[in-house]
């Protein structure tokens, strides 16, 4: 059940739990006036950003390719539901977030708090001055915020895509202890639409 959890950073994906409850850097890096300044537009960007809605494809480290679709609703508030045959549902309801397995019928949970959610679900976004983020770098027209989630890691092991030049947040690469890199990119996203409270409500196990 941990891979998932990595997948989504938040860590997007993370797992993106990995990390969780480890203290991050002391100080935080200190960027160029340039690298500040987009760092500083692209918190302005997900700082607007109040909803998100679209479909998901997820690629991990063996090739495997997993598909889904995905709501976020800040602050804090997220849903990946993964297609069958993928049993996977992981919700953020703001405080907790769950990872269900429907076809184990399990459901584990960790606080938000415990998470690099923040990076891109957080109320007041501030990525030049996030003791997370490490440096900020160009390719193929795109911008990537690379960011590690704890001071016992000397490198990033998340890169957050986003595309030029109309800021949009396009996907996520993990990488685990193992240096393996899982990506999950967006697709069909629509900003700004309204969702269903319903969406966030946490998934509960079912009785026998």
């Amino acid at each position: 059940m941990r891979k998932p959890v990595v997948l989504l950073l938040i860590a997007l994906a993370t797992p993106l739990l990995m990390g969780a409850g480890q203290p991050v850097p002391s100080r935080p890096v200190e960027f160029s006036d340039a690298d500040k300044a987009e760092l500083d537009r692209i918190s302005v960007y997900l700082n607007r950003v109040t909803t998100l809605k679209g479909d998901f494809v997820q690629l991990d480290p063996n090739g495997g390719l997993e598909q889904g679709s995905f709501a976020i609703s800040k602050p804090g508030k997220m849903r990946f539901a993964y297609r069958l045959p993928a049993p996977t549902l992981i919700v953020s309801d703001g405080r907790t977030v769950a990872v269900a397995n429907t076809q184990l019928n399990t459901v584990d949970r960790y606080a938000l708090s415990d998470t690099p959610l923040d990076l891109i679900l957080g109320d007041k976004i501030d990525l030049s001055h996030n003791r997370s983020v490490v440096s900020i770098t160009h390719d193929g027209g795109n911008v990537v915020v690379n960011a590690r989630t704890s001071n016992n890691r000397s490198q990033a092991n998340i890169a957050i895509v986003f595309a030029q030049p109309e800021l949009e947040l396009r996907e996520w690469t993990v990488i685990d202890n193992q240096g393996q890199r899982t990506t999950t990119a967006l697709r069909d996203v629509a900003a700004g639409t309204p969702l269903e409270p319903a969406l966030f409500i946490l998934p509960v196990k079912h009785k026998p």
